[in-house]
């Protein structure tokens, strides 16, 4: 099947995506330094509806309870990948929910400081656009907008438009000039018409699609079966070797979170709608967030034939050096919490 998609960002890794860029806002954060003893676990991820097994299990308590008394649990949220792996690659976080393109990044420039551990997401990001856009060639000469430089929708937006013949660089100039900015901002910048659109996840889609604009590209379109990965569980390579039994438990947590997405959604929602808004301070509607629902599937799978498309991308695009991506994955430690579970294995490609 012929396909249009993105390549991963390798080559710009480290413009802008410092700490002080998007931040470690922490939910009940605390300091983000120190080794992560035995004791303490500190995960990351972002107020997404894409990150909704994250946010079903801090917010509904299942990783706490998971947990137990083997590990303390610290929270860190972020707008966008490169700053979660920024944390990663630091030792200021142990493990994080990404996207898969600051996933290959973190592991490919760390020569494997960092290992996949489980899917969480697929689908659930779109190219927004103002009515007027009717086609790609439409978007020459104007503006838009991705949450930050090199992370996954970032990269996508990049590569479709380069299938469309439109150039784009990484300060913003070219045929199409390429904003990374957080996602609150992009909404607000949609709605004064200071952007043209902007390719986003749930639930910034569908809050740019309410305030006006249209969808110009379901990613789901541009996969087989259109599922692809959009959130996957990394941990740190060191930490997941010295703490293994912590790492087990986080990985209960997970399968627990997913199982109640799947068994009672309305639950689920509730849940993350709350989670956001103890994050953000915003709160969303439950009609928005049961809307974003409708894109994503929810899995423990990380659909890594989708991920190694990508790096076989990126390499052809002179983005990445390298596609050498093995021992990325390790999934022991989901597969024997899955088959516990009663519930099928899941593969590394």
């Amino acid at each position: 099947m012929a396909r249009q998609r993105r390549p991963v960002l390798g080559a710009v890794l480290a413009v802008g995506i410092g700490l002080a860029a998007s931040g470690l806002a922490g939910v009940s954060a605390g300091a983000a330094s120190g080794g992560g003893g035995s004791g303490t676990l500190r995960l990351g991820y972002f107020p997404n509806v894409t990150h909704a097994p994250a946010l079903v299990g801090v917010q509904g308590g299942l990783f706490t309870q998971a947990l137990g008394s083997n590990a303390t649990l610290k929270l860190f949220t972020f707008n966008a990948g490169p700053a979660a792996v920024e944390a990663l690659l630091s030792n200021s976080i142990d493990a994080s929910y990404v996207g898969p393109n600051p996933a290959i990044n973190a592991f490919i420039q760390s020569s494997g400081a960092v290992r996949i551990i489980a899917g969480a997401a697929s689908g659930g990001a779109f190219l927004v656009v103002k009515p007027t856009v009717k086609t790609a060639a439409d978007l020459k000469g104007k503006v838009l907008a991705t949450p930050q430089l090199g992370n996954t929708q970032d990269v996508a937006l990049r590569t479709y438009l380069a299938a469309h013949g439109l150039k784009t660089d990484i300060t913003g100039g070219g045929d199409v000039s390429v904003r990374p900015e957080d996602n609150a901002t992009t909404l607000q910048a949609f709605q004064q018409n200071q952007i043209d659109g902007a390719w986003v996840p749930e639930p910034y889609a569908t809050r740019l699609v309410n305030a006006g604009g249209k969808v110009l590209v379901d990613e789901r379109s541009l996969w087989p079966q259109g599922r692809f990965v959009t959130t996957e569980l990394v941990v740190r390579t060191d930490y997941l070797k010295a703490h293994p039994a912590v790492v087990k438990r986080l990985l209960q947590g997970q399968v627990a979170a997913v199982n109640l997405i799947t068994t009672n959604p309305a639950r689920a929602q509730q849940l993350v709608g709350q989670a956001i808004q103890s994050a953000t301070g915003s709160s969303l509607s439950a009609a928005l967030i049961a809307s974003s629902f409708r894109s994503i599937t929810f899995t423990n799978d990380p659909i890594a034939t989708s991920l190694t498309v990508q790096a076989q991308d990126a390499k052809k695009l002179g983005l990445l050096k390298s596609t050498k991506l093995t021992g990325l994955y390790d999934l022991t430690l989901l597969n024997q919490v899955l088959q516990a579970a009663h519930q099928p294995a899941v593969k590394a490609g």
